[in-house]
This record gives structure tokens, sequence and C-alpha cells, in this order.
């Protein structure tokens, strides 16, 4: 199936490596020309020279660097069509032992860096007729899950976030969704597998066969897994989806809604 994505300009945020580096290597399979941000300029330049890519290292979570970050972007792509909107999880733990200071962070980074960059992007995806934004949050929006409450109640302003400007911009043909992932072989979740190892005094690996057991696939996703959904709905090939919070998590999340 052709998706249409052939010379589309794409902007990927969190693309050196995990969930954000698979999008681009899907997108780029079929043929999109891509700017990819990460806070990692070593990582981030290998990743963008394996893929013929426009490499633009910034942190999303500091003063104006979304406007930048966006005008890079069109500098080098010639314009912008999608935007792909992915950042680092903030850390786990319980609740009590996170300060305001720590909460605010992770709003900056898992909900305020949406916020800016679709903002900047705006005025360019007008211009697009094939405008498509998507927004990688996580299936606890749906089901919370343990020693994550920072990212359990911040991912979810993002998931309304998306659904609203879904609501608001249809009109101007600008398409938003969001890819509600689970479990997946990342570095990210690498290291929550290890900080429950450490509170469960046991090792990642056993924390690991716990967790895929929990699947009704029995196992964790690769991220390719994550990368072909994500270029499908940026992709022409679904005009007529928005607001779509697709979970691709193997059935861990265990409702009907």
């Amino acid at each position: 199936m052709d998706l249409g994505l052939k010379g589309k300009r794409a902007l990927i945020t969190g693309a050196s490596r995990g969930l954000g580096f698979a999008t681009a290597q899907a997108l780029a399979a079929e043929g999109a020309v891509l700017a990819l941000n990460s806070r990692s300029q070593e990582k981030l330049h290998a990743a963008a020279q394996s893929l013929g890519a426009a490499a633009l290292p910034m942190d999303v979570t500091a003063p104006g660097s979304a406007e930048a970050l966006v005008r890079a972007a069109v500098e080098a792509l010639g314009g912008l069509d999608i935007l792909i909107t992915n950042a680092g999880g903030p850390p786990a733990g319980a609740f009590e032992s996170f300060d305001d200071e720590t909460w605010q962070r992770a709003v900056e980074l898992s909900f305020l860096s949406h916020v800016r960059l679709i903002r900047a992007a705006l005025p360019q995806l007008r211009q697009s007729s094939a405008a498509a934004v998507l927004t990688i949050t996580s299936y606890s929006v749906k089901q919370p899950i343990p020693n994550l409450v920072l990212s359990n109640s911040i991912r979810a302003a993002t998931v309304g976030l998306t659904k609203s400007l879904a609501l608001e911009l249809g009109r101007e043909g600008i398409r938003f969704n969001s890819i509600l992932p689970g479990w997946t072989e990342t570095e990210r979740v690498g290291e929550l597998m290890a900080f429950r190892a450490r509170q469960n005094s046991s090792t990642p690996e056993a924390e690991i066969t716990r967790q895929m057991a929990d699947s009704a696939l029995g196992r964790m996703a690769q991220p390719e897994e994550f990368a072909r959904p994500a270029a499908f709905l940026v992709s022409p090939a679904a005009s007529y989806i928005t607001g779509v919070m697709l979970t691709v998590d193997g059935g861990m999340y265990k409702g009907t809604l």
C-alpha cells in the first residue's frame, strides 16, 4: 500500500533513539524527507546521517526552542507537512517523592513541549495540503502505571490537547492524532525496568518477564511495531482519520473504551 508520503516534509522530535527514531525510519522508507531533533547531539547526528535527514539538536523545553526548531526545520526542508511531537518521559517514583519543581519540569517536558511545537508549526502546516500532527503519549492515560504518577497525570493533558485541536482545526485541513504506546523494547523502558528491579529487589530481566505476561500477546513490542501505525496516521492514506487516540500496546490496556 502506497501511503502517499513520498516528498512529504516531516519534523520529528525525540528522534535520536527509541520510538522517535523508529518512526523516522518508517517515514524515510516511504520517501518522506525528514528533520530530526534530540537533545543528544552525538546520537542525533548518527541517526540523521543514517537516514539522510537534517539533524537539529535542541532541548525542546528551553525557552524559545520550539520556534527556533520549527524555523530550522522549515529552512532545511522547504516547508512542513508533518509534525511528530515526542519527548522522553519524566522520572519514575511515588507521589510523595516529587516536589513542585519536579512536577513543573515534567509539565514542561511532557505537555508544554507539545503545546509550543504545535503552536510554532501551525503557520507552516496551514500551507500544506496534507498537514498532520501526531503526539506520542502512553497507554498510561487510559490505565495508570504504578510508580509513573508524573507520566500518568501529565500525558493525559496531551491527549486532551490533541483531541481539542482535532476538533478546532479540522476545518483547516490539519489532522491531529495520538498514539498511546505500551511497553516497547527501548532504552527508556530498560531504564524503567531497572528502576522497578531496585524497588522490588529483583532483576531487570525478572521485571521484563513480569511485564510481558501482562500483554495479550505475551511480549513487549519492537519499536518498528509502533512506527508502522505512526507512519500510517500521519500519511495521506489516513486522510479521514483525526482525533484518534490509538493504543498500540499488545492488549495491555484492559478496558473496552
